[in-house]
């Protein structure tokens, strides 16, 4: 049974004394919800390694990104909700400063690999292109990605790839699989760096459509490129398998002892894959795009041995802004003094200590892209509150079915209203 951690203090007596610069790999999964790992109960995907990886740290069953993938980059690598920093798709300002540049300048050596997306490729306003962070420019002093400055029409993520590096510029990895490529480089990586600390952050471009086979489906021998849903389980499975490869990568340098390892998603799973069973035996449909829960309730692992306890479950809320603090804390970076961060550090959490939980999670969530409509909200574990002052009970109505209004509510929930709309009033205030 797993232990459950809210607002507990763990006695650690085990926990061992951790490095003073610990090497740092952050994963993030490309759309890919909560429900579709095996930790979480979902009865449809094989996800050994990152089950394994659940009960030897910590699982985190409330963090919440932005519902789609560039709102919710541009937050993780900066700690700011992006009504302070997110201008339009496909951009990350040249203004701001990220998690590579603080780690950097704490004497890291940073690399990051798979998808970018940020310089301005893909956005739809030919002003905008180019206007974002080339990854050197965002604090990586290496990179192996796709889509930096070519566009999708130019290469594909998967088979046959087309990838961007710090190293030998775009070339084409004729007969290669993407994601195999940026696990290549990140082994690398970490063998060339091991003396050193370091902090590796890999986007994935698993498991983003299209729905294609890997090098371990039965039609990979055949058309690489044809799309069908049903490769979805498939890109999951070798997705997990990427992720053990770099682990045992760690293993046989020694390092997995000195090594934070953090694993989440960028944002909810594909509307395409519209069935997923969880043990239970309930069904949770993709909602990528949508701040319902399906599209913004991601998976949050970490694993440090001797330093993260062991089978742990949180419970505790944490939303991506809280990721570059926690790096911060852990690597004894320094917070920029001349901006406002709104995240919270989850270190003292994962060090198994009670540390200062947030009491809510605030989105604001304009994508300017495709067919998604702006949305804002505050909630906590059990209500969330929109701007327009339509109040849910998630956990008895997560597909938000059943609006509530103010005088609809009983003293508990007239309490949380008043304190969510208290919150989405100070961030409407510039606070």
């Amino acid at each position: 049974m797993k232990r459950m951690m809210t607002f507990v203090c763990l006695t650690l007596a085990f926990q061992t004394f951790a490095a003073e610069k610990p090497n740092i790999i952050l994963i993030m999964a490309d759309d890919l919800g909560y429900e579709a790992l095996g930790t979480y109960g979902s009865a449809s995907y094989k996800t050994p390694v990152l089950d394994r990886m659940a009960d030897e740290g910590m699982k985190f069953t409330h963090c919440y990104s932005q519902p789609l993938c560039t709102p919710s980059r541009v937050q993780i690598m900066t700690g700011r909700y992006n009504h302070r920093n997110y201008h339009c798709f496909g951009v990350l300002p040249k203004t701001e400063i990220t998690f590579g540049h603080l780690l950097q300048d704490a004497g890291y050596a940073t690399a990051v690999a798979g998808k970018w997306q940020l310089w301005g490729t893909n956005t739809k306003n030919p002003a905008d292109k180019g206007s974002g962070f080339m990854p050197k420019d965002a604090g990586f002093d290496e990179y192996c990605l796709w889509q930096v400055t070519q566009t999708r029409r130019q290469g594909g993520r998967y088979a046959d790839p087309v990838m961007e590096s710090s190293a030998d510029g775009i070339e084409s990895y004729e007969g290669g699989y993407g994601p195999d490529v940026s696990v290549a480089f990140i082994n690398d990586f970490i063998e060339r760096k091991k003396d050193e600390p370091f902090f590796v952050y890999f986007p994935m471009a698993l498991t983003h459509d299209p729905f294609v086979p890997t090098p371990d489906s039965p039609e990979w021998s055949g058309d690489r490129t044809r799309k069908n849903v049903k490769h979805f389980g498939d890109m999951v499975t070798y997705m997990d398998k990427a992720i053990g490869s770099i682990l045992a990568k760690l293993d046989e340098l020694g390092l997995r002892d000195e090594t934070l390892v953090i694993f989440t998603g960028d944002n909810g799973t594909d509307r395409d894959v519209t069935e997923s069973r969880m043990t239970d035996g309930h069904v949770i449909a993709g909602q990528k795009g949508d701040t319902v829960d399906a599209g913004t309730r991601v998976p949050l692992i970490a694993s440090w041995p001797g330093v993260v306890p062991r089978g742990i479950e949180n419970e505790n809320l944490i939303d991506f802004s809280d990721f570059l603090p926690t790096l911060v804390e852990f690597t004894g970076a320094t917070l920029p003094d001349d901006r406002v961060i709104d995240g919270r550090s989850f270190a003292d959490q994962l060090r198994g200590e009670a540390g200062s939980p947030r009491e809510w999670i605030y989105c604001f969530y304009n994508p300017i892209w495709g067919r998604y409509d702006r949305s804002v909200f505050a909630r906590d574990q059990r209500w969330k509150l929109y701007e327009n002052g339509i109040m849910y009970d998630i956990a008895n109505d997560v597909h938000e079915e059943s609006p509530l209004y103010f005088n609809d509510l009983d003293d508990e929930g007239q309490a949380h209203y008043t304190k969510l709309k208290a919150v989405i009033d100070s961030m409407e205030s510039g606070n």
